[in-house]
């Protein structure tokens, strides 16, 4: 690929994430706000969002964070969380054809569901380049822990952030892309599944293991209409 290609490519990534950026900014506002109010300083709240990012894992951690903290706890929470990465790295590898052997897991290191269902949106019309990724991980990435800077600094000066609503920031971003991925009566059945296994798990079993049985739930229901088409041909 040559330097003017990578450039426009990189560049193309920039501007498909932003909205992202920009919906993601809040989240990350809240959770250092959360982080800090639970006792972690800025560079403590900087150093996990730079080594963890993963926002799902990172609220269920303060969620059970205690002095001193539960590491065996806190590491089994952010597993259950991240289950999914399994299935989304599966997936996107797939897409790699173009990234050499030595790209390939800090691509996957710097996935997150926004730049991966992106990047999977990239893929289905043309050929997912490492320029483009990178436009589109680097900005989210940075904007994710910059984000977090922020809360931890000046989110106690807001107080309460619930009552400015911006935690509904978070399943508003995953609505949109659920509906980027919509493909009719199958991805609603898929949706159904999760949901219904999620909110049962969540109310009768404590901690976050309605996560992963959403996770499990939606992928057999997936299986359930790719085995009738494989039967019927």
């Amino acid at each position: 690929m040559t330097s003017d290609l990578a450039r426009r490519e990189f560049l193309d990534g920039n501007r498909t994430i932003l909205p992202l950026v920009l919906a993601a900014f809040p989240i990350g506002f809240v959770f250092g706000t959360v982080a800090a109010g639970n006792g972690l300083s800025p560079l403590e709240t900087v150093l996990m969002s730079a080594l963890v990012f993963a926002g799902g894992s990172q609220f269920v951690a303060m969620d059970l964070w205690t002095h001193p903290a539960a590491w065996s706890a806190l590491g089994l929470a952010a597993l259950l969380v991240n289950l999914r990465h399994i299935l989304m790295g599966a997936s996107l590898e797939r897409s790699l054809g173009l990234f050499r052997p030595w790209q390939k897991l800090p691509t996957l290191l710097v996935m997150a569901d926004e730049n991966w269902a992106l990047a999977e949106a990239r893929a289905r019309q043309q050929p997912l380049t490492p320029a483009f990724y990178l436009g589109l991980a680097l900005p989210f990435y940075g904007g994710w822990v910059l984000a977090s800077l922020g809360g931890a600094l000046f989110g106690a000066l807001l107080g309460d952030v619930a009552i400015y609503g911006l935690d509904f920031a978070f399943p508003a971003v995953f609505i949109v892309l659920l509906m980027g991925f919509w493909k009719g009566a199958e991805t609603g059945l898929i949706l159904a599944a999760s949901a219904v296994a999620s909110l049962t798990v969540h109310s009768l079993v404590p901690g976050a293991w309605y996560i992963a049985a959403g996770a499990l739930s939606g992928l057999a229901a997936a299986f359930i209409p790719l085995g009738r088409r494989e039967q019927a041909a």
